[in-house]
């Protein structure tokens, strides 16, 4: 094998497919069986995906699996405000003239896994790629090879592994690399609203002192054609109780948080989840026959919606210099391959992280003095295309 991916959630299923229709010989495992993944039950999130993550998946053969077309987003408002009053009139609007196209696509998670199963399935019948799950691995990791025993007793050996798997990678912890983590006290509540008016493609990021609201459009369905998802950071101690909420004051609480948004009445649909937010980066990005990508290296706050598209850049530059190391006749694991990933990836992810870090810390408290400041800036944004279209290309991974 040239490469050894151990995950197959999105960022490692990904890249094992474009590494694959690359021609290099990848090994996936996964700890799940992959069916089991599809079910809506586990995950209901929704991601809102770039345009640098859109041909990514192109790239990896994913993008036409989707089983229903992504929504695109199309304008998004950006306010500042506080729960059941109405928001501050400075704001932001980006709309397509800074975007030329859309800014995202939005998919959902059981859509994505879908794609992503389908993918693996035919790259693996091609050829080039080995599929083995529901299993896991027991690395050993020499100077010139990684050496791989599965809990069947299948062994294997390849000239780099990638960790993909997740906050809480095995592989990192074997390699010793130092985590730093930001905790933030909070939680993200997350759920589906299905709403009387059509969305068009507009999206709402509201800014209010015990964490961001978001509003962002999905595709439709035969019983709710206008749908949105809805992402709500509280504290951790308010959390659990508004996920708690029966249905007709957790319409209520939705409602305080939309403001003006102009939907209509709307309900929820289906079941609420809860998950506790939190940032973290690995000191490092490599280890001797080591490469670590997407949440293994880093996890973020939602609050920009950049966590999958920041694993998805990892495995862009990754999947780029690896072909490039083969086609050349280099060894894809050897230093000099791993220092210019690391080189390359961690200092986007670490602005990426610094962002909405920094984001969450401005927007997340209610000092006046401070509100008055960011409400000017966010009016002084509003009024610069130009910095707005910066803004943009970088957040679409442009």
């Amino acid at each position: 094998m040239d490469i050894a991916v151990n995950g197959g959630g999105p960022v490692g299923a990904t890249l094992a497919c474009r590494l694959a229709h690359a021609g290099l010989r990848t090994l996936l495992i996964e700890r799940a069986p992959l069916h089991d993944l599809e079910d809506p039950s586990l995950d209901g999130r929704a991601y809102a995906l770039s345009e640098g993550s859109r041909r990514m998946m192109v790239s990896a053969g994913l993008w036409s699996h989707l089983p229903r077309p992504a929504q695109p987003i199309t304008e998004i408002l950006v306010r500042d405000g506080k729960p059941h009053a109405r928001p501050s009139p400075w704001t932001v609007e980006f709309t397509q003239a800074e975007a030329d196209g859309p800014f995202g696509w939005m998919v959902e998670a059981r859509d994505l896994r879908r794609a992503l199963n389908a993918a693996l399935s035919e790259t693996a019948a091609a050829g080039s790629l080995l599929l083995r799950t529901p299993a896991t691995g027991r690395f050993t990791f020499a100077p010139d090879h990684v050496a791989i025993t599965l809990d069947t007793g299948e062994t294997f050996t390849a000239a780099l592994a990638i960790a993909a798997e997740g906050r809480k990678s095995p592989l990192r912890d074997q390699a010793r690399i130092p985590l730093t983590r930001l905790p933030y006290n909070q939680c993200g509540i997350i759920s589906v609203i299905a709403h009387e008016k059509p969305h068009d493609g507009r999206a709402l990021e509201h800014f209010l002192p015990q964490g961001p609201f978001a509003r962002l459009p999905l595709s439709g369905t035969d019983d709710h054609p206008n749908r949105s998802a809805i992402v709500w950071a509280e504290s951790a101690r308010r959390a659990p109780r508004l996920h708690a909420l029966p249905d007709d004051v957790f319409i209520r609480e939705i409602a305080a948080r939309l403001g003006d948004d102009e939907i209509g009445a709307f309900h929820p649909t289906g079941r609420r989840w809860i998950y506790p937010l939190s940032a973290q980066f690995a000191q490092r990005y490599i280890a001797s026959r080591l490469a670590l990508a997407g949440d293994s290296a880093h996890g973020l706050h939602p609050i920009a919606g950049q966590g999958l598209n920041a694993g998805f850049r990892d495995i862009a530059i990754l999947a780029e210099i690896l072909e490039n190391a083969v086609t050349e006749g280099l060894d894809p694991g050897g230093e000099t391959v791993l220092t210019s990933y690391q080189r390359r990836a961690r200092p986007q992810a670490m602005l990426t992280l610094a962002a909405c870090d920094g984001l969450e810390r401005l927007f997340g408290n209610d000092n006046p003095a401070l509100r008055l400041a960011r409400d000017l800036g966010l009016g002084a944004l509003n009024r610069m295309p130009g910095l707005k279209r910066a803004f943009v290309r970088r957040a679409m991974g442009l």
